[in-house]
């Protein structure tokens, strides 16, 4: 399994997942940097990503949509602050309309992603922050920690290919 751990911090409202590759940071970071590896992987196996709009640097934006499996559709978005290839990328994610255009739900969350070398392969940690308390345990309820396991659970499949 990819991801080793997960960790819950309330106080500090942040969910963090770390995952172990057989991959150098240079080739893990291309799930990231390249959109068609990243929608093969960005959302759970029932709920696979789309990419409509990829700008993975600084200021820029990146638009997504997820397909259910009764072919419901929810589309997303990023803002994209730092980037650091191989080794650290920051950005905002939240729900978006067809357009891309954010909504006003209040649900977005920052993350960051930390790519390291270690024992011949790369540790990634990626910590969503939330701006509350009430928008952490709605995201919760809403699955996003099982969700993004998953999705994260993906890589190792691509990166073996």
């Amino acid at each position: 399994m990819t991801v080793i751990d997960t960790t819950k911090d309330v106080d500090a409202l942040t969910v963090t997942l770390t995952a172990r590759f057989d991959a150098p940071p240079e080739r893990v970071w291309q799930v990231w940097e390249d959109p068609r590896l990243l929608e093969r992987w960005w959302g759970p196996p029932t709920y696979p990503a789309t990419v409509l709009e990829h700008d993975l640097s600084p200021g820029g934006r990146v638009h997504y949509l997820m397909t259910g499996p009764g072919g419901d559709q929810h589309h997303g978005w990023w803002r994209v602050h730092e980037v650091a290839a191989p080794e650290r990328l920051v950005f905002e994610d939240g729900f978006a309309d067809e357009n891309g255009t954010p909504t006003e739900d209040g649900l977005v969350t920052r993350a960051e992603v930390a790519l390291r070398a270690e024992q011949g392969g790369t540790v990634m940690t990626v910590t969503s922050t939330f701006p509350s308390a009430e928008v952490m345990e709605q995201m919760s309820a809403m699955g996003m920690i099982e969700g993004i396991t998953e999705a994260m659970n993906q890589i190792d499949g691509l990166l073996a290919a």
